[in-house]
């Protein structure tokens, strides 16, 4: 029969090969075999072994009905393609980008007749490209089409992208059949992760995903990565899935499972070379793992890239707003905040707290010790400035010069809160301030301003002439 199978693979224009599935009576499968392949098929597998990677078949001589890991890297969802074609009769279609190769990889599988009880045969005619086909990935079952095509309107369309997600969590858990569905995100860097949002089924009787993620839970995120093993997704179905699981990975296995977890069915959200979180389904209907894998490969595409702007939008909204050195606002934060109070409020009777600190000595410290110990000194200030006035807003003005907000209705509050300020940061010993201040209304909040500051400068004059040496 193999020579039949060699002589049926030789006659197609293409990458072609055949694989031998081995099925146990409980369904359950054995080795999957590499039975042969045609001469266009060994050429352009040893035309690609730099992006295929170290292990190939270039690198072992080929011996027929050997099992498959021989030559290429063993994969799960590969096995479970053979499987559903070789042995369920399916003929199976997927353009897929497997984290490990930098090639996308078109594929159709189809089964074979065979003689043996026990073995299924499937062939496999498959294509390399280094570029995205994206005629090729929209290559779909229309009603997978149609459901993603409504997840990308909602996330393209949407004005608040949280919402938007929320809503599409939604939609995902309910063609998975899923009990919960959930996006994480990652910061490997930081090794810290966070919920973005789950949909979590009606009734179920499941605890909010944000109570399992705690300080160590990346101590589990940590392992998805070797678990998925350069394949696109990691499925947990069935038991022969759950018992390869625990001997590779029993920390995930023993997380999940004490989690109530049957099923799983779990994507890395990847844009460009980054892995930006994961997304998940549980305990979905088995008999349409496919159509949820299918559904989910192409999805995670789109909510990987919305993701990615979302997460790039945040950052250049904080650099516009945050001082980089001291972390709290800018001066660009500021006047915005001013101006909105000046557009909008300029009759409101509304009342606000002002406070100008300039932080004493900062000069002498920049020539004395340099600019590094100039800058501990600011970052020390502006959370000395946090730590007085938790609840009110701070902004580095520019240079050595901080402004405190606050729109505090209890002006004994206020006044009492910056004399005790002020009682704490007078020594030139400490971080040190002078700082000026007015209570007023929002509507004449220019004034307070301006009243603010030359109190600050009033009391900074004080300063040096309390101290003249500390004068810049």
């Amino acid at each position: 029969m193999n020579s039949d199978f060699h002589f049926f693979s030789e006659h197609i224009n293409a990458m072609a090969s055949v694989f031998s599935v081995e099925v146990f009576p409980d369904g359950t499968y054995g080795n999957i075999r590499l039975v042969t392949g045609n001469s266009i098929f060994f050429k352009n597998t040893e035309e690609n072994r730099n992006k295929i990677g170290e292990q190939g078949i270039y690198n072992t001589e080929f011996v027929p009905n050997q099992p498959y890991e021989h030559y290429i890297p063993k994969d799960k969802n590969f096995e479970e393609f053979c499987y559903n074609s070789a042995i369920r009769g399916e003929t199976l279609h997927t353009y897929i980008h497997p984290e490990r190769m930098p090639i996308w990889i078109h594929l159709t599988a189809f089964p074979l007749r065979s003689d043996k009880p026990n073995i299924g045969y499937c062939a496999y005619v498959q294509s390399f490209s280094e570029m995205p086909d994206y005629e090729l990935m929209t290559n779909i079952a229309p009603d997978i089409a149609s459901n993603v095509l409504q997840i990308c309107m909602k996330l393209r369309g949407a004005n608040d992208f949280m919402s938007a997600i929320s809503e599409v969590i939604s939609d995902i858990r309910s063609i998975s059949t899923a009990e919960r569905c959930c996006i994480l995100t990652t910061d490997f860097g930081q090794r810290k992760c966070s919920v973005l949002c789950e949909a979590i089924k009606e009734n179920a009787s499941l605890a909010p995903m944000k109570d399992y993620v705690t300080d160590d839970f990346f101590s589990i995120v940590d392992t998805w990565h070797e678990t998925i093993a350069g394949s696109t997704c990691a499925i947990i179905k069935d038991d022969q899935d759950w018992e390869r699981l625990k001997k590779i990975n029993s920390v995930w296995y023993n997380s999940i499972k004490s989690g109530g977890v049957n099923n799983i069915i779990l994507f890395p959200l990847r844009y460009r070379n980054d892995i930006l979180g994961f997304i998940w389904a549980t305990n979905f209907d088995v008999s349409q793992t496919l159509k949820i894998k299918e559904t989910l490969e192409l999805t995670t595409y789109f909510v990987a890239s919305e993701l990615a702007n979302h997460q790039l939008f945040n950052r250049l909204e904080t650099l516009s707003s945050k001082d980089v050195l001291t972390g709290v606002m800018n001066r660009n934060a500021m006047n915005n905040r001013i101006d909105g109070f000046i557009a909008d409020n300029s009759d409101s009777d509304e009342p606000v707290g002002i406070v100008f600190a300039d932080l004493n000595g900062l000069k002498q410290v920049n020539d004395n010790d340099g600019h590094f110990a100039g800058d501990l000194l600011l970052k020390d200030a502006a959370l000395t400035l946090q730590k007085h006035f938790p609840e009110y807003e701070v902004y580095r003005a520019g240079g050595d010069e901080f402004m405190v907000l606050a729109l505090e209705a209890d002006k004994d509050v206020f006044i009492k809160k910056v004399e005790h300020f002020k009682e704490m940061t007078s020594s030139p010993d400490n971080v040190c301030f002078a700082a000026g201040w007015c209570y007023a209304t929002v509507g004449t909040i220019r004034k307070a301003l301006q009243t603010a500051d030359s109190n600050m400068y009033a009391d900074k004059e004080e300063f040096y002439k309390k101290y003249p040496e500390r004068k810049r």
